[in-house]
């Protein structure tokens, strides 16, 4: 199935799904009110290799927590990710077996071709 995880409130994420102009064959999901589950993030992780890449290296929880990136595990990883939604990197879309992470310019070209695939 196609989704694309995104945070309903993140305005860089609005732009994005507009820019892209979905159309019905991708299953939307609001992380805020729909955490990403285990089976979801395994489903991810086992088209990326890696939990790291899944991971918001920015989320404000960090500095919160006073968390350091460079000493997490890929476990580690993992358990903040399913611990809270702002440890996701958005938006992440699953289409055709392939993943798209993240908001920057090359990615959203990247996933612009694929969509014009169709």
């Amino acid at each position: 199935m196609n989704k694309l995880y995104y945070l309903s409130t993140c305005s860089t994420c609005k732009k994005i799904i507009k820019r892209w102009s979905l159309n019905n064959s991708i299953k939307l999901i609001d992380v805020k009110t729909n955490p990403i589950s285990k089976s979801d993030l395994m489903e991810l992780y086992n088209i990326s290799n890696s939990f790291e890449s899944l991971f918001n290296k920015r989320a404000q929880l960090l500095r919160i927590k006073k968390i350091k990136c460079n000493e997490l595990s890929e476990e580690d990883f993992f358990n903040l990710i399913l611990e809270h939604y702002s440890f996701l990197k958005r938006p992440i879309l699953l289409y055709n077996n392939k993943v798209f992470i993240g908001n920057s310019e090359s990615n959203i070209k990247s996933v612009e071709v694929e969509l014009s695939k169709i």
